[in-house]
């Protein structure tokens, strides 16, 4: 059997780090505090908060056994302070509960694809390099993106590239695929981009890839992306004592969209209008931390380019919901 010897440390640069830290730090440093990380991937983040606060428990939650198995290799020095959870971050609750908590301090997301999917070739999920069109966060359930390919009707194609990558040419491409598929099957990233490249004008191809938000969209449709943001989001929120803090960072429009909405909705009254005085069950049940959504510095981006389309947000659990 193989040994994997790889460092995580070397593999992967935690984005916004020390901003993470220091909106966590409130929560994190409390007396017997409990931190999910529910974007685990290679540990860095968590690492940074464990060596950070002496007598924080930290819950990892990854879909990913890759990046749980590395991120076990980085986090093995913290003992059970470190609790490596496989799951998907939808199932937030049930991994709090079982693993002995019903509440917890913080909770850290570190949205969209990770280095290690995107770095190894054989994941699929890079259009610059040829490869199997996998693109599963979690290999070992789910139909691929090959799948998606082969057996999705046109319309549906359609409908992937147009909501998740907001693709203006979803409809050129899905027909493309069509015609292309009948003629031999496509179940590698290379042949996929051809069919791409051939169907975009020339005019288009001169001004961005026309990959890449195909790629992103199939990348969302097969792991369910937005679906399971949409649920998680308000579940992590439920959990977090008073005084306890979230912290959020997207990297594209449409995740970056339902996180705002989410944040803003609890950071609102639910005063009726024309109540004299906001009773205390109306007060917002979260402050937020950030102005808007926050980007990495210019000197990250330079040094860290996976930083580039960061957003973060961050709030704080103000009234108790429950």
């Amino acid at each position: 059997m193989t040994t994997d010897t790889r460092d995580p440390s070397e593999l992967h640069v935690p984005v916004l780090l020390d901003r993470c830290l220091e909106l966590l730090a409130p929560a994190a440093s409390r007396e017997g505090a409990v931190v999910v990380d529910a974007t685990l991937g290679m540990g860095g983040h968590s690492e940074a908060l464990l060596d950070a606060h002496p007598g924080l428990t930290l819950i990892g939650l990854d879909r990913d056994t890759e990046a749980l198995r590395l991120a076990g290799t980085r986090l093995a020095r913290f003992g059970d302070r470190a609790i490596r959870v496989h799951a998907v971050y939808d199932e937030i609750a049930d991994a709090v509960r079982g693993a002995g908590f019903d509440r917890i301090d913080g909770v850290l997301f570190d949205l969209g694809v990770s280095s290690l999917q995107l770095d190894e070739a054989d994941r699929g999920f890079a259009y610059a390099q040829d490869a199997p069109l996998d693109m599963r966060m979690d290999q070992s359930r789910g139909e691929t993106a090959a799948d998606v390919i082969k057996e999705a009707p046109e319309g549906r194609l359609r409908a992937i590239f147009e909501r998740y990558g907001e693709e203006p040419l979803a409809g050129r491409y899905a027909r493309a695929i069509i015609a292309a598929r009948q003629l031999a099957p496509i179940e590698r990233s290379g042949q996929l981009v051809d069919v791409l490249q051939e169907a975009t004008p020339a005019a288009v191809r001169d001004q961005r890839h026309p990959a890449k938000r195909v790629f992103q969209a199939l990348r969302i449709e097969v792991n369910g992306e937005l679906s399971v943001l949409e649920r998680a989001i308000p579940a992590a929120l439920d959990l977090i004592n008073l005084g306890g803090r979230a912290v959020i960072m997207s990297y594209q429009s449409l995740e970056d969209r339902l996180v705002k909405r989410e944040l803003t909705r609890r950071s609102r009254s639910t005063a009726p209008a024309g109540l004299p005085v906001e009773l205390p069950e109306h007060r917002p049940e979260f402050k937020l931390l950030t102005r808007g959504a926050e980007l990495a510095s210019d000197e990250e981006r330079a040094r860290n380019p996976r930083a580039i389309p960061v957003r973060l947000r961050a709030a704080e659990r103000t009234r108790d919901g429950r």
